[in-house]
């Protein structure tokens, strides 16, 4: 029973991530207040908010190499030209697979895509996919 409320609890820091991230980059608030306000409001147990806090911290001390992945797979756009909801989809998505190691690609890639759909547009999801895929692919070849 208690395997069963992993995924979600961590599906649903991953969105309170997605919520925090995306409130820094358009509003540049405090992320510890950010986090510690959405934390508060969340219902995601102890294990959750830990994954939460491990994920925007991580996301948030490797924003640098995190946005040249994402520059140099969706090489099209600019990084600040991407869709807030889209760009900090992907440095989350980034964050777990290369330097948290906290899920495993195939995982984070879905979660990804279900983020996507639920908060990007349209285009979105074949977006994130497209892009992770491609570092998944440029990973393989390294």
């Amino acid at each position: 029973m208690h395997q069963m409320n992993a995924p979600s609890a961590r599906h649903t820091g991953r969105i309170l991530v997605l919520q925090a991230l995306y409130e820094h980059d358009a509003s540049r608030h405090r992320m510890d207040e950010t986090m510690e306000r959405l934390l508060a409001d969340a219902d995601l147990g102890h294990q959750g908010k830990a994954f939460a806090q491990r994920l925007v911290e991580g996301a948030i001390a490797n924003l640098d190499d995190i946005d040249g992945v994402i520059k140099k797979y969706a090489s099209s756009w600019p990084v600040d030209q991407i869709p807030i909801v889209d760009r900090n989809i992907l440095r989350i998505a980034i964050f777990e697979i290369v330097n948290g190691k906290l899920a495993p690609p195939k995982v984070a890639i879905n979660e990804a895509v279900e983020l996507a759909k639920t908060f990007g547009s349209e285009s979105s999801p074949r977006f994130v996919n497209g892009v992770l895929g491609s570092l998944m692919e440029g990973s393989r070849e390294a």
